[in-house]
């Protein structure tokens, strides 16, 4: 039996989390956003006027099915899709909306049915990322970086009855916002710095945009994803 020490970042105690609860509209739709990284729970139970609680479990893996994003054969562009299918995008009209049909019909992985799903976690650097990405201003290298850029690590999703039934609640950690909540502010603005001085990117003439997947009509199997 293996256990998963993972922790929730709110401004509640959170005893008994219960599937239905939430926000439809967050990277994997409706489900409970944990993390394994207590300081990173910290950050996200923090806001600007209110203190908060890192909500901290054991989670049971026996018999989960999990989806894990980061490993193969999944790459960027099925976290993108998943996140075009939840997240709200504000794109023109032209190339953005296209990019959006052709990665939803083209690179969305079956995840509804999933017990779990462990992926990145799109804050509000991130989101921007993705949205430039869409918007054919960086390249799928870029994209690729950024998502590595400020050590957000993983999120850990809740997403059955039955991951539900394998949760236990272990203690509520009080959370300081005055202490947390610069963290989370810098932590996203050392994301955009660090992406925006990176030195070591490949020259615009030689990258891949979201206008050369269309025109080559890459697929799951492309090489070079």
């Amino acid at each position: 039996m293996k256990n998963l020490t993972i922790y929730h970042g709110s401004t509640k105690v959170i005893e008994r989390p219960a599937l239905g609860i939430g926000n439809p509209k967050n990277d994997y739709g409706l489900g409970f956003y944990c993390t394994e990284n207590l300081e990173l729970a910290k950050e996200w139970a923090s806001t600007e006027k209110s203190n908060g609680f890192a909500n901290h479990y054991a989670l049971n893996l026996e018999g989960l099915n999990v989806l894990h994003l980061n490993t193969k054969p999944y790459h960027i562009l099925n976290w993108l899709s998943i996140l075009l299918k939840n997240r709200t995008f504000v794109l023109s009209q032209g190339l953005p909306m296209e990019a959006k049909g052709y990665l939803l019909n083209t690179f969305m992985p079956e995840y509804e049915h999933y017990d779990l799903i462990i992926g990145y976690r799109a804050d509000d650097s991130y989101f921007a990322f993705a949205n430039a990405f869409l918007n054919n201003t960086i390249s799928l290298e870029q994209l690729r970086k950024a998502m590595m850029l400020g050590n957000l690590g993983e999120q850990v999703v809740l997403k059955s009855e039955k991951a539900f039934s394998q949760l236990t609640f272990i203690e509520s950690i009080p959370v300081d916002s005055s202490q947390y909540y610069p963290k989370r502010m810098a932590r996203d603005r050392q994301a955009r710095e660090d992406f925006q001085n990176d030195k070591t990117m490949v020259a615009a003439a030689d990258a891949i945009y979201m206008i050369d997947i269309l025109r080559q009509n890459w697929t799951n199997d492309a090489p070079r994803l």
